[in-house]
This record gives C-alpha cells, structure tokens and sequence, in this order.
C-alpha cells in the first residue's frame, strides 16, 4: 500500500475538509479514504496500521545499532522514531524518549497522531525532558535498561548547544559504546539543511545533515530519511 502522505497528514487534510465544507470529521474522513483508494477510513487505518515504514523497519535493527532518523520539519521525523519505539514495545522491548524540545504532554499526542494509546505501555514507555539530557546523563538514566531496549534522541543538534558538554562527536561515541555494551537500539532525531532541494533528489541523505559544528556520521550504523511519502532507509557499508 502506498497512500499519497503520511496517514498524519491525511487526518490533518480531513480536518481541515471538516472545517471548511461543515461536515462531521468522520465523513471527512471517509472522502479522504475514498480518494486514497479504500471504501472507508476505518479499512484504509487498518491497512496503515500493518504496513507502516515502522513496521517493515525495525526488524532490521540489531541490539548495539545507532539510528539516525533525518527530515526537514513537519515531514514525519518525530513521528517515524516514536512508531519504532512502539514497535520495540510491541515486541516486548522497553522504550524511552529523550527530549531537549518537547514536553512529555507533546510526546504522548504524537502517540495519539499514530493511532497509538500510550497507555498500553504505560509499564515499557518512559519520556524525560530534562534541560540536562547529554549523553552522560543518558548513560546513567538508562544504566538499568534491558537489552533491546530503544532510546530516542530529540534531536542530535541539541545535544551540541550546551557548552559545559563535550563536542557531540565524543557524546554520540559514547553513547555508541554504550548501545553496544548493554546491547541497546539508540535512535537519533535529526534535523536537516534548509538548503536541501526536493526537486533534486526525493530524500535527503548524510550531506544534507545539519551540523552546526564538525561531526563524524559515519558513526550511525543505520539512516532513514524522510520526505513526503517516500522513506529510504539505508545501511552503513
């Protein structure tokens, strides 16, 4: 199943149908399903919800592996890294989410964007907005954490505004070290160069990575790249 957007912006776009055409949401909804090919929202959410990017994604991750989940605002970025988290909860894995940019209010309605109820894994899920997130302070919290356990970063660049912190190659080498010693999937946010032209190539990749100071990419073991609908994940060789 391929839609036309993110199921995200599709509901934004029946919202805004709704608002505009006074119509109940659920009918707006079901146009929308219509136009992308199902007879009814609830058939083309079903359908979604088996073949998500997510889905077919985090079977590949290995215990140790560094993520980098890169695109420009509004694209999906937050969205892809917490639907990996659900899927490590769904396979009995615990999860947490760092965030230097969100409350933990903002992250749980991302769940709700998803189709997700947080409070499914409530006993699995833990979010931490600390203004102290660095790596030290990601070792530590998650000293206890299980193997298999996936920890998102929000974001990579915010990891480097701090000036009592190391430089983010030494933060993100260590927490290389430490995802590969306790066997943890480490995912990180990332943003992307305003100069990255879609009309040139339909995803950005590692040259279009924001790096206010120099950094060493070729420490992420695995990249996925948003933009629009199209999701290309690739493999460090």
């Amino acid at each position: 199943m391929r839609l036309s957007a993110p199921i995200y912006h599709l509901k934004r776009k029946a919202k805004r149908l709704s608002r505009e055409q006074g119509i109940p949401l659920h009918d707006a909804l079901d146009r929308i399903a219509t136009a992308e090919g199902f007879p009814a929202w609830s058939m083309l959410a079903a359908k979604a919800a088996a073949a998500t990017p997510a889905n077919r994604l985090f079977p590949q991750f290995r215990p140790g592996d560094l993520v980098l989940v890169g695109a420009r605002p509004g694209q999906g970025k937050t969205l892809m890294s917490i639907e990996l988290a659900v899927e490590a909860m769904k396979a009995g894995h615990r999860a947490a989410f760092f965030s230097l940019e969100y409350t933990e209010r903002d992250v749980l309605n991302r769940f709700r964007a998803i189709g997700a109820n947080p409070a499914e894994f409530d006993q699995l899920f833990e979010v931490d907005c600390s203004d102290a997130i660095s790596a030290d302070y990601v070792v530590k919290q998650m000293a206890a954490a299980p193997r298999g356990t996936v920890v998102v970063i929000d974001y990579l660049q915010l990891l480097d505004q701090r000036r009592e912190n190391p430089d983010l190659t030494v933060q993100v080498r260590a927490l290389k070290s430490f995802a590969r010693d306790k066997g943890l999937i480490v995912v990180f946010i990332s943003q992307i160069d305003r100069s990255y032209d879609p009309s040139i190539k339909p995803c950005p990749d590692l040259d279009d990575v924001r790096l206010p100071n120099p950094f060493d990419l070729k420490l992420f073991d695995k990249t996925c790249f948003i933009n629009d609908a199209e999701v290309q994940f690739r493999v460090a060789s």
